[in-house]
């Protein structure tokens, strides 16, 4: 019996010495901080080295993800690559979609099916409009890296709307604007 109580109240004043020393410096560092110019400059100093850090980290990062996809597109339209005559375009569109579709279902799937996505969008006469129907009806991850597949290589027709050459319909230009302002702006927060 003495055994344990000697233990607890070994563990309490453990307990009330730690919480004692944690408070002491709290009191000491805000004490420091408040009163101390050269502790205040190293403090904004470290801060600033941080997040240079965290956003070189992130810089870095989404380089790596440029190159990821890249990569991983470039590797499909290697061994599968887009056709071009009308009929074979049709049926792409349709295969493609229809394994995208298959594939966003399954975990660990998204790249591929986002590179399924990236050839239906690539043969599909109005790609603005079905790149808003990608945006409604795909797992966002998805959608993200189709974006990210049209920023590092343009299929031949968003190509056309990128760099200005205006289509018939004014709803594909609006969406082709926000296709750019995305493409440009995209943050890759994960």
């Amino acid at each position: 019996m003495s055994q344990s109580s000697s233990f607890s109240r070994f563990v309490s004043i453990a307990g009330a010495v730690t919480a004692l020393s944690i408070t002491g410096y709290a009191i000491y560092f805000d004490y420091q901080r408040r009163n101390n110019l050269m502790f205040r400059k190293n403090l904004k100093k470290e801060h600033k080295k941080q997040m240079k850090a965290a956003k070189q980290q992130q810089e870095e990062d989404k380089q790596k993800k440029l190159k990821e996809v890249g990569d991983s597109l470039a590797k499909e339209l290697a061994t599968d690559p887009i056709p071009t005559a009308p009929a074979e375009r049709e049926a792409a569109f349709a295969t493609n979609v229809e394994m995208g579709e298959r594939l966003a279902s399954v975990p660990g799937k998204e790249m591929e099916s986002a590179c399924k996505f990236y050839k239906a969008l690539s043969v599909y006469p109005s790609p603005a409009d079905l790149l808003g129907i990608y945006q409604r009806s795909v797992p966002e991850s998805i959608y993200e890296l189709i974006v990210l597949m049209i920023a590092v290589y343009p299929p031949t027709n968003i190509a056309s709307i990128i760099n200005g050459i205006q289509p018939d319909s004014s709803s594909v230009s609006a969406a082709a604007a926000e296709l750019e302002a995305m493409s440009q702006g995209i943050g890759i927060d994960e």
